[in-house]
């Protein structure tokens, strides 16, 4: 077996519903029994699970062009500079205007957009990642009292070299023999708009039947709702229910939520 790799760097953004409390237990129950093969992930987000078991090869993909195109720059060596990081409202405005401006030229996919990326990430309210219907990053300032920028983005070219980074749908992906699955799609909850298309309730039914036709060992997360349990459990996944670190709202609903555990193969 496989020694397992100490995480020698933390995730570089923040994420909403990022899976770092999940990833010991994907660890322990699941990742040690495989850990020779091919980690993919159709929905990468913050990274945190790669980050987490450190496989030696991973297929890590994202419908999110812009997320992708900063784990693209880290792979080949980002360097910090060019970019204005400040926590300050008038530095953030004319940065998310500068990355937009960007977008709308065509230039999305250069260095500049990775670094104003993660600043944008690191100094927006929650970490939240959210497009308009033209494409355009419009979430509001943090107002953090503090944020710590990295000064050195250098130990993620050496951890990612081995690692490919892909744009597209889920179903694009390109799964081969002896691969692992991990799936952590946007939560079925009423916002999905992590990009500028939404994750639809027909979009869970086509992941969950396209993971259950998967011959590798998958594993997927979501939230535990009624109609998703239903799903997982009627395409003959094992199922699990965890409480996860968070609560169901910011409106009002305090409860702890739970998280949907469903795995076959493993």
């Amino acid at each position: 077996m496989q020694p397992l790799i100490e995480t020698p760097c933390s995730p570089p953004l923040k994420w909403a519903g990022g899976k770092r409390w999940l990833a010991p237990l994907l660890r322990e129950r699941f990742w040690s029994k495989h850990a020779r093969r091919r980690l993919v992930e159709p929905f990468v987000g913050g990274m945190a699970v790669a980050l987490s078991l450190m496989p030696e090869r991973a297929l890590l993909n994202d419908v999110n062009p812009h997320l992708i195109n900063f784990y693209c720059h880290l792979k080949h060596g980002l360097r910090v500079g060019g970019v204005r990081f400040e926590n300050s409202r008038e530095v953030y405005l004319a940065n998310r205007a500068r990355f937009n401006a960007l977008i709308k030229n065509g230039q999305a996919d250069t260095a500049e957009a990775a670094l104003l990326f993660y600043y944008l990430n690191r100094t927006c309210y929650n970490g939240l990642c959210r497009f308009n219907r033209k494409g355009f990053f419009n979430v509001p300032f943090g107002r953090y009292k503090s944020i710590t920028y990295l000064t050195d983005f250098g130990p993620f070219r050496l951890l990612l070299k081995d690692w490919e980074f892909r744009v597209g749908d889920f179903a694009l992906v390109g799964v081969e023999v002896g691969d692992f699955v991990y799936a952590d799609p946007p939560y079925d909850v009423e916002f999905t708009q992590y990009s500028a298309e939404d994750f639809t309730w027909e979009d869970q039914v086509r992941l969950a039947r396209w993971l259950a036709a998967l011959d590798v060992p998958v594993v997927a997360s979501n939230q535990a709702s009624e109609r998703i349990l239903d799903l997982y459990s009627g395409l003959g996944f094992q199922i699990e229910i965890l409480q996860a670190p968070r609560r169901i709202s910011c409106n009002g609903d305090r409860r702890p939520s739970q998280e949907m555990l469903a795995y076959k193969g493993v």
